[in-house]
């Protein structure tokens, strides 16, 4: 959850980059606007330095005005998350509003008008050093001349399309994964049914929870539609912690300063056939297999491979917390918390040798969860009125709660993904149009010398699809050293997938196209004669 934080501060901060840029640009372009103005003051005796303090007083309110606006919207918004991620455990309700800390308040504030603030102070020192003998003149700025006015301008826009494809490529990445990891397998079936019957609370001793788990055991297997069922102490996925201890292996001499251990579970007989994960050597657990009888443990693949390389681990010994139990089955691989994980070593030992209080239920069943819940709430209540199970339900859900902070990480980039590629648009066509309303003059003559409107359309769209070009290249560059921080996010897509950054490059192009189409489009509607005489 913290590499979700921590990538979600960077697409904050991202966002307000682009945010700012646009603000800078526009400001920029006003400042430009207001030039003769400028020009006026100064020429009456205004000094440079109050027309700074005016500038920056305007930006001061802009900033003000912006951050009250922000505060409104965060007002507004501040349930939103928590409505659009609602618990997935049945069952369980989450009562968690929405409140808005003063504190972050407060810090949001200062950084929305510390940065409104420092990117108007750019528009504001361009705008008061003006050079009053060129400015007094009347000037044209074509679209392809006056360059030098327009390069800080430009170089804006390149910061907000370069930042708004690297979030696209992070969503295109992350999309990937989370639809990966959804259809992975975790090496079990996930359509088994779990439920939960609270012993603990109702006050049950050791014994007593042992005949009332064997007594409802021998009743579920009997149902209709039940094909198998089984219990064990953890299950796949959840927030319970697995047991875990030091072991010592009979043969295995360590390496300095290595203690082998590992986690294990505690699982009943018919286990590893309900839950599907299949046994390639050896056995599975019996019901024989129970406190009377020599302990016995199976090992999962990454453990007999890295304790016994080469060698048959069936028949082997492992000695844990000073009980020695012999190895009776090799089980394959599969997950056990989430699917980011990397295989390591796990084994399983009878549920009846190390019996506890409270257990799970996991039935395997073509019933839906509802129909097979009623019949075992009735056999739950023939052994004991005062029980009532809890909601069951698919081990997918428990998939599908675990893998919260993936969902969380796409849907924020997502949705500051969008905020981007929005913002860019705005400030390339907000260059745009600002450079087709500076070239009124240019365009006419051209068009009065017999441009055609496709010769129009391509000289106003080549400098914003030049600037998109150049703002992909470098948001490219970006973007592979960046995407790597998301790794630990990431399942089975590299950071560098090219499927990701096409789908952003094609995004960005169709975007681009349509923000410099439209001013471009204008360009074309110009009437020669009234520019002329403007």
């Amino acid at each position: 959850m913290s590499q979700t934080l921590g990538i979600t501060m960077a697409v904050v901060f991202l966002v307000l980059l682009i945010a700012c840029a646009n603000v800078s640009n526009l400001l920029l372009a006003r400042s430009l606007l207001r030039r003769h103005e400028m020009t006026m003051r100064l020429a009456l005796g205004a000094g440079r330095g109050r027309l700074l303090k005016q500038l920056v007083t305007e930006g001061l309110l802009l900033s003000l005005i912006a951050a009250a606006g922000g505060i409104a919207v965060a007002y507004w918004c501040r349930n939103a998350l928590v409505l659009a991620f609602p618990s997935s455990v049945p069952g369980l309700v989450v009562d968690y509003p929405g409140q808005i800390d003063w504190r972050v308040l407060v810090v949001s504030a200062a950084i929305c008008i510390l940065a409104t603030l420092v990117f108007a102070l750019v528009p504001a020192i361009h705008a008061s050093h003006v050079d009053l003998s060129g400015a007094l003149k009347t000037e044209g700025s074509g679209v392809l001349g006056g360059t030098g006015r327009s390069r800080l301008r430009s170089a804006l826009v390149l910061v907000q399309v370069s930042l708004s494809f690297v979030l696209l490529a992070g969503t295109g990445l992350l999309l990937q994964s989370l639809a990966k990891m959804r259809n992975a397998n975790p090496g079990f079936s996930t359509d088994v049914i779990v439920s939960v019957t609270d012993l603990f609370s109702a006050g049950y001793n050791l014994e007593r929870a042992k005949i009332f788990h064997t007594q409802l055991l021998d009743r579920v297997r009997t149902l209709p539609g039940v094909e198998s069922a089984t219990l064990n102490r953890v299950n796949p996925f959840s927030y319970k912690v697995y047991s875990s201890a030091p072991l010592e292996i009979d043969g295995y001499q360590p390496a300095p300063n290595e203690q082998p251990t590992s986690e294990y579970n505690e699982v009943a007989e018919d286990y590893f056939a309900t839950i599907g994960i299949p046994i390639v050597s050896g056995r599975e657990f019996a019901r024989t297999d129970d406190e009377r009888s020599p302990p016995v443990a199976i090992i999962n693949e990454t453990m007999a491979a890295k304790y016994w390389p080469g060698k048959n681990p069936l028949g082997q010994r492992l000695k844990v917390k000073d009980r020695w139990m012999e190895i009776v089955g090799i089980a394959k691989n599969a997950n056990y918390r989430t699917k980011l994980e990397p295989p390591g070593p796990f084994f399983y030992v009878p549920l009846r040798q190390n019996f506890g209080v409270q257990n799970s239920l996991l039935i395997r069943t073509r019933e839906k969860p509802g129909a097979i819940m009623n019949a075992l709430a009735r056999e739950v209540h023939a052994l004991d009125p005062n029980l009532a199970p809890l909601p069951a339900s698919p081990l997918q859900e428990q998939i599908d709660e675990m893998s919260y902070s993936q969902r969380l990480a796409v849907t924020l980039v997502s949705i500051f993904g969008a905020m981007a590629l929005f913002l860019a648009a705005i400030g390339l066509y907000a260059m745009m149009s600002y450079a087709v309303s500076q070239s009124t003059r240019e365009l006419g003559l051209r068009m009065a010398l017999g441009a055609r409107v496709t010769d129009l359309l391509r000289l106003v769209m080549s400098r914003g699809l030049v600037l998109t070009a150049g703002g992909v290249l470098l948001g490219a560059i970006v973007a592979l050293g960046l995407t790597r921080l998301m790794g630990n996010l990431l399942y089975k897509v590299s950071p560098r997938d090219p499927l990701a950054f096409g789908v952003a490059f094609v995004v960005m192009t169709i975007v681009a196209l349509i923000a410099c189409f439209l001013p471009a489009w204008r360009a074309t509607r110009i009437d020669p004669v009234r520019a002329l005489w403007v």
